[in-house]
């Protein structure tokens, strides 16, 4: 099929080679699996007018054709990467059930990618069969839009195609549903793809991508003389004030390996994630998570330890004592962004930095202490907020007999103190409020029984109504997690 002469918006758009320009140290040609079904289940009209297209006029046939049936684009590209996986190097890795389809300009400017997930085995499939479950394609919909709502950098998926294939996984007694994604990011690139190239002893092909990745993801550093020790520094920047997105939020990713970490800063591939039930830092979302490397109160130690692991391939182009210095910034930038999100979702814009970091250990120490559900906190705070609670401190949450408040009864009072006090020092007009609040907090936490109760009408009856419900609920308003 010609690009040209497609009626299909999809086929028509102006891909840009970007990654293939680089050649194919870098990738592998591969060919889409056949899939003997095609049923459009998920299509983010949302991110259609990035692209210049109006939803009205693209219909779910478009999607099928270039998203299912891929038709029309060459060549798919599947990246080869390595990457510490649970902390041991793993020399197998690469896109073993998806590839690049191609890069589009969106209107912002920016460079984004179509990647696939579930698009049938490529050189890096190993014993695998390429495929994604129906269940994890719907998990990672509803991570992608819920994360996106609460102002986390995160890629999204652009569609989800049920592709009438039977998969068996693991000790599941039956098979389940298979289905094919797309997910829409601003890279494919990941730290893995540099330490697959120290490995294989290629500086000159570090250098290359490094190149690549500051020219058109980090132009704002592209072309001056300490370019490369800039764009680390940016980086450090980046991943610091995501790590700290994911804890404002309570969410666990579950997996921080370095072939899961966007050299853009970007989170992505959401497997076994979860978002915390209460504060407790040794929440873990992965099962197989035995020693908790993984776990929820782990991420910025981790991530500031992934980043340091990429120095050993950046250091063929960028000075290691530049690095250090970057890199001893993460606390920084991380605790920074940490409690200017911390104090959003308690309803105050800024405070000084005592003030402020006094109010947030107290409440830490109070979600901990209690453990009264995380979300549940904040969603009644936003609820129940009222002009009152700066006449008195005993109005604060007093309504409240549904939170487990009886054993930690001084500390409620110490931490009700303390807001009244900081609420006090606020003008009238910049007191928190109800609408500050609800910028920060959900109504409903995307917790695992909320998945599973979407999900059970899917497997049970076909029913996708309660899916697309939810979906609505994250849509419409910022009122989810």
């Amino acid at each position: 099929m010609s690009l040209a002469n497609s009626t299909n918006p999809f086929l028509a758009l102006n891909y840009e080679p970007a990654l293939e320009t680089l050649g194919n140290d870098y990738f592998d040609q591969v060919v889409a699996a056949e899939f003997p079904a095609h049923i459009l289940r998920f299509r983010n009209d949302a991110l259609l007018p990035l692209l210049k297209l109006d939803p009205q006029t693209v219909t779910n046939e478009h999607f099928i054709e270039a998203f299912g049936k891929f038709q029309g684009r060459d060549p798919l590209l599947a990246l080869r990467y390595h990457g510490y996986q649970f902390g041991q190097y793993n020399p197998y890795l690469g896109d073993g059930r998806g590839f690049l389809y191609g890069q589009v300009r969106g209107t912002d400017g920016e460079l984004y990618d179509f990647g696939t997930k579930g698009s049938g085995t490529t050189p890096y499939s190993r014993s695998a069969d390429g495929r994604l479950t129906l269940k994890g394609g719907v998990r990672e919909v509803l991570a992608a839009e819920a994360l996106h709502q609460m102002g986390v950098r995160t890629s999204r998926c652009f569609s989800l195609i049920e592709t009438g294939e039977a998969l068996w996984r693991g000790d599941e007694p039956s098979p389940t549903r298979s289905s094919v994604m797309i997910r829409f990011s601003r890279s494919h690139i990941r730290f893995g793809t540099f330490e697959r190239l120290y490995y294989i002893e290629r500086p000159d092909l570090i250098q290359k991508l490094l190149d690549h990745v500051i020219e058109y993801y980090y132009p704002t550093v592209w072309g001056q003389a300490d370019q490369y020790s800039l764009f680390y520094a940016e980086l450090v920047k980046r991943v610091a004030e995501l790590t700290a997105q994911w804890m404002a939020a309570g969410f666990c990713h579950g997996v921080l390996n370095t072939d899961n970490m966007s050299i853009t800063g970007e989170s992505f591939d959401y497997g076994p994630y979860a978002f915390i039930p209460s504060y407790d830092p040794l929440f873990t979302a992965a099962y197989f998570d035995y020693y908790r490397r993984y776990c929820y109160g782990r991420q910025p130690s981790v991530c500031k330890l992934n980043l340091e692991l990429l120095q050993e391939p950046l250091q063929a182009v960028i000075s290691p004592e530049d690095m250090e210095v970057s890199l001893s910034m993460f606390d920084e930038h991380y605790y920074i962004e940490y409690s200017k999100l911390m104090l959003k979702k308690l309803g105050f814009s800024s405070l000084p930095v005592a003030e402020g970091e006094e109010l947030l250990q107290t409440t830490i120490q109070l979600l901990q202490e209690t453990q009264v559900g995380y979300h549940d906190f904040f969603s009644k705070l936003t609820h129940y907020f009222s002009s009152q609670w700066r006449e008195d401190a005993n109005f604060i949450l007093n309504e409240i007999d549904s939170l487990p408040w009886n054993s930690s009864s001084e500390l409620l009072e110490s931490w009700r103190n303390l807001y009244h006090k900081y609420l006090n020092k606020l003008p009238p007009s910049e007191t928190a409020n109800v609408a500050k609040l609800q910028q920060s907090n959900p109504k409903i936490a995307l917790l695992r029984p909320v998945i599973e109760s979407v999900w059970e009408p899917i497997t049970q009856e076909d029913n996708w109504q309660p899916f697309y419900d939810l979906l609505g609920q994250i849509t419409r308003s910022n009122n989810i997690i």
